[in-house]
């Protein structure tokens, strides 16, 4: 009998999505930080949620952040929050989504849309866990939080056309999860289907 696995909500049967299902099990126990690369439609988002309901942070937040769907001012005072008076309109001390994932998952998608300026300060967050808002000049909140990162890109292309630092990739890609396409794997496609 050929083996089906759905694991909750991830669908498939090809060796190469039970090879994947058997890595994530392993993966959300451990804290480690998680790339997930494939095409648009493979599921990375399902799967960083996956991640995070079986982690130990499973009772905190996932805090899903879309780096293509926001320009870059707003996608910085999304993440980082920002001070009273740091731009018109910011009226008071606003956290940013990265201290609202303290204790939890951030997830990033879309990673490689993501300015070379931003990387940098999201790198520090990552290294020591500092996080400074928009306007600020001191250190606003430290926090706890498990990376995981999504893109339909190769990454490492990404580097060489200089969209991604490769010291950002370095710490963001510790566990790189590649989902293969679709048209790969159409044994899956009914069952997607379905």
């Amino acid at each position: 009998g050929v083996e089906t696995v759905s694991f909750e909500g991830i669908v498939g049967r090809h060796p190469e999505m039970i090879r994947i299902y058997q890595l994530l099990t392993q993966v959300a126990e451990a804290s480690v930080t998680v790339l997930i690369t494939g095409e648009s439609g493979t599921g990375k988002e399902v799967i960083a949620q996956f991640i995070h309901r079986h982690s130990r942070r499973a009772s905190r937040k996932l805090v899903p952040i879309n780096c293509a769907a926001l320009p870059e001012p707003l996608l910085e005072s999304e993440m980082f929050g920002h001070k009273k008076g740091a731009f018109t309109g910011a009226d008071r001390d606003k956290p940013g989504l990265l201290e609202v994932a303290n204790g939890g998952t951030f997830f990033l998608d879309e990673l490689t849309e993501m300015s070379q300026l931003l990387q940098a300060k999201l790198l520090r967050v990552i290294q020591d866990g500092v996080v400074r808002r928009v306007g600020s000049e001191n250190q606003d909140a430290v926090v706890d939080v498990r990376f995981i990162s999504a893109t339909n890109r190769e990454p490492q292309e990404a580097v060489s056309e200089g969209k991604l630092r490769s010291d950002f990739l370095y710490r963001l890609r510790v566990v790189p999860i590649r989902i293969p396409p679709l048209r790969d794997r159409r044994e899956d496609l009914p069952l997607l289907a379905a």
